[in-house]
């Protein structure tokens, strides 16, 4: 009996000095980690609210850097790197085309490479693409979105271990969409920005890198610098200068290229 007796003794000291230790550190004695869907909930408050949630248009500009995936070597520069988009707000699939998109990459006055999407009809510099091609294609690129219906019914979020991205403890969770498709989103413990992004695609597995953030008047918080990976192979790294949120966009911005 004694011996059951100092062994709850202990028990209740441990207890103590854990709850003292919190005091000291200014954190609750019984912390715990907060679920998937409070973790999304601050990422969207800390991003903006609803302006981020529900964006109509996003225009951004900059410059971007692509490299070679056998040597590592720089591959090419675009000093003009510019992306438009028009939501969907009804999107439900984490890697499929959604909404409207139109992307140009140049250097100097040489096209790079050009693509965009109508809501139909995915084409490029040289013309329209083939439908299997596009929806290849957009699997490999189409991701980050899906965070913004995530908390709609028929999404499923779940934890996965915590890791450190980019120096910085990082938590994780697994949206899974209406097509069973899994995206793993990470949020910086301190911030509650979004920094890591995750899926499987027909390139390889995928990851984005989120740094740079600022803040624009309208509370919008972009991240201006994006690093893309495939199979842990750095693919390209954006940076992006400037940002335009709801503004009107051209809808021949969207169309394929005549002929």
């Amino acid at each position: 009996m004694s011996g059951q007796i100092g062994r709850e003794a202990m028990r209740g000291l441990a207890k103590i000095g854990l709850a003292m230790l919190a005091a000291v550190m200014g954190l609750p004695a019984n912390a715990e980690e907060p679920s998937p869907r409070a973790t999304l909930e601050r990422a969207i408050a800390a991003h903006g609210g609803e302006v981020w949630l529900t964006p109509t248009t996003l225009a951004l500009s900059g410059e971007a850097v692509f490299y070679d995936r056998e040597t590592g070597a720089v591959r090419s520069r675009a000093d003009d790197y510019r992306m438009w988009r028009a939501f969907d707000p009804d999107r439900a699939s984490a890697h499929e085309a959604s909404g409207k998109v139109r992307i140009v990459a140049k250097s100097g006055e040489r096209v790079l490479f050009e693509i965009g999407y109508d809501g139909e009809t995915t084409w490029t510099e040289r013309g329209i693409m083939p439908k299997a091609q596009a929806d290849a294609y957009w699997a490999n690129n189409f991701g980050f979105g899906v965070v913004r219906q995530a908390l709609g019914e028929g999404f499923a979020l779940h934890h996965a271990p915590s890791r450190d991205i980019l120096g910085r403890e990082t938590r994780l969770v697994r949206i899974v969409d209406l097509q069973g498709a899994e995206t793993l989103f990470g949020f910086d413990t301190e911030s509650g920005f979004i920094t890591y992004l995750a899926f499987d695609t027909p390139r390889g597995f995928h990851e984005r890198l989120y740094a740079d953030f600022a803040r624009l008047p309208n509370g919008w918080v972009q991240a201006r610098e994006v690093t893309l990976l495939y199979d842990g192979i750095k693919s390209n790294t954006v940076l992006w200068t400037e940002t335009g949120v709801d503004g009107p966009l051209d809808e021949a911005l969207f169309h394929p290229p005549s002929g």
